[in-house]
């Protein structure tokens, strides 16, 4: 069976919010009437409760206000991603409003069709320095008009397996909360030291054996042409994950530039740390390869064993930056302001007993490995979401309901086509399958 389509600008009115001028201006902003900026909602959220910022009623005069219940695109920063405010709002010249939708066009239909369809409005903004999209650009954009029966169908199976991933991603936030509660019930509050621990210097746990600190080799050393498709791997930042390493997406270089830059081997139980990008990022490393490297934007950092366990430091330091002395944090998910090896060797920690260190060790592993496999429970989760988005707006999803309710259907399709003023909706240019 064909779905109608049309236009969205004439299904629905929509329009560009505005910015009162100039910024940070009392007689404008500081008010109590809700004001949403670009990046105030994550865009895993689909609904919007609440906002960092208020303006005042002269503020809401000089914006675009739109009331409860309004779906918004983000026409930068993410662009083309739809969301659905939960409260009257007055919203900055980053989003589009769309509202006033025609009866025969459910509003969460429309919601799941403009995120499945996020990356066609990405390729239809004007390509720049950074793509943008604008009232023009959505109204000509095409939405297919099931029968409202089918629409409330499709929504009411994609509204469930949306619940479903969210709840895995639920399990998945409180499963990581799981370490940083463990290392306090273990070792107490870095900040307040309340066990007693020794307090020493980072550069007395280095190890005997080799340089306790290493910076990646610099760009002269190591030029872009002398990377190959495989052989020794060059870590980098993509390899560090927040306490965790990921062995995949590595660069590599020949065993005979390895040989030249070997003073940069990574061992296992090595610390690499992220002195770009993610500043202050770090990771155990324990790689299969038995030859490896670090990169430019990387430090290694190797402990002694026989002091302290490399978990532990990594916990630390990713889990209370604010809490270790002389180290100072950005506010970006405990991201730190600057990272160098002057700093390292001159932070001071608490030590706890080996014996202590070591059972925590043993403990985080396991968590570990329970994350990986709700980390692969995710990925099954959103692939089959996926799927589901593709099959929806194919017609495939519902095919099966569409027989058994097919007498409806058409007579629902014919009053759609009065509706919208089609002379004859078997016209192929009044419908299309998508």
């Amino acid at each position: 069976m064909n779905w109608l389509t049309a236009r969205l600008g004439s299904l629905s009115r929509i329009r560009r919010g505005a910015s009162p001028r100039p910024k940070g201006d009392p007689r404008y902003f500081g008010g109590d009437i809700p004001w949403l900026k670009i990046g105030d909602v994550p865009k895993d959220n689909r609904y919007i409760y609440q906002t960092v910022e208020g303006v005042t009623e002269a503020g809401r005069e000089r914006s675009v206000f739109v009331e409860e219940g309004t779906l918004l695109l983000s026409n930068s920063a993410s662009v083309g991603h739809p969301f659905i405010t939960k409260i009257g709002v007055c919203i900055h010249d980053g989003w589009l409003a769309i509202d006033n939708l025609i009866p025969l066009l459910n509003q969460d239909f429309l919601y799941w069709f403009l995120l499945f369809s996020q990356q066609q409005l990405i390729q239809l903004a004007p390509s720049g320095t950074q793509r943008n999209l604008n009232t023009g650009i959505v109204s000509s954009f095409h939405i297919p008009i099931p029968p409202l029966s089918e629409q409330h169908c499709i929504v009411e199976i994609l509204d469930q397996a949306d619940a479903l991933r969210r709840m895995r991603a639920e399990a998945d936030a409180k499963a990581e909360r799981i370490l940083p509660a463990l290392f306090i019930k273990m070792f107490g509050d870095p900040a307040t030291n309340p066990m007693g621990w020794d307090i020493l210097l980072v550069e007395k746990l280095f190890s005997r054996e080799r340089p306790g600190t290493k910076c990646g080799p610099f760009g002269s050393a190591l030029k872009k042409h002398e990377y190959v498709d495989k052989g020794i791997p060059v870590w980098g930042i993509d390899n560090i994950k927040p306490n965790q390493f990921v062995e995949s997406g590595s660069l590599f270089i020949t065993p005979t530039k390895y040989e030249e830059l070997k003073s940069y081997s990574v061992e296992p139980g090595d610390i690499i740390i992220s002195r770009a990008g993610t500043v202050g990022r770090m990771c155990v490393a324990r790689p299969q390869q038995s030859h490896s490297i670090i990169s430019t934007n990387l430090i290694r950092l190797s402990l002694e064993k026989k002091d302290i366990f490399p978990e532990y430091f990594t916990s630390l330091l990713s889990y209370f930056p604010t809490s270790v002395n002389q180290l100072r944090a950005s506010g970006d998910n405990g991201a730190y302001s600057f990272m160098n090896t002057t700093i390292l060797k001159s932070l001071k920690i608490p030590l706890p007993p080996f014996d202590l260190q070591n059972e925590y060790t043993h403990r985080m592993a396991e968590v570990r490995r329970l994350n990986e496999k709700q980390i692969e429970s995710q990925a099954k989760l959103n692939n089959l979401f996926q799927c589901l988005l593709y099959r929806a707006f194919s017609g495939e999803l519902t095919a099966k309901w569409r027989e058994a309710h097919m007498k409806e259907l058409l007579a629902e399709m014919e009053e759609q086509a009065k509706a919208l003023n089609l002379r004859d909706y078997g016209d192929s240019q009044q419908l299309s399958l998508l």
